[in-house]
């Protein structure tokens, strides 16, 4: 399993995929990254040499944020839209959507499950005497 980013890429993946388990690299900057380091999209992971590894590597420093920086970033992003007090920090504490989706139904990956709540009683039953 070759080390890269401080993340176990897997070794019998091809290199283009393997290379998408790093936060932060996606199949089109894996492309890109495999380009500039002159390196085939077919080859699998366990085939390469230190060599490519370490160049692999040094791209990733150098050109991308990824992995534990990208995601302190976006905490912090976050963080700023709370403390400002803008209408986007005020959905993240809460815990709503917060890019203008209906929260009616089907916001339930932010709202988490249903919280049911008792109804009223029935017309039928307040009339009897």
């Amino acid at each position: 399993m070759p080390r890269i980013a401080g993340i176990d890429v897997p070794s019998d993946k091809r290199i283009v995929i393997a290379l998408t388990y790093i936060y932060g690299i996606g199949p089109y900057r894996s492309r890109q990254i495999l380009k500039e380091a002159g390196i085939g999209e077919s080859i699998r992971a366990k085939d390469l040499s230190e060599g490519d590894v370490t160049k692999i590597a040094s791209i990733i420093e150098r050109e991308y944020v990824v992995e534990g920086q990208l995601r302190r970033q976006a905490q912090q992003n976050i963080a700023r839209l709370r403390d400002i007090g803008c209408y986007r920090g005020s959905r993240h504490r809460r815990g709503l959507p917060a890019r203008g989706q209906r929260t009616r139904t089907n916001a339930r990956t932010r709202k988490g499950p249903k919280k049911t709540v008792a109804g009223k009683k029935g017309v039928k039953e307040m009339h009897r005497g």
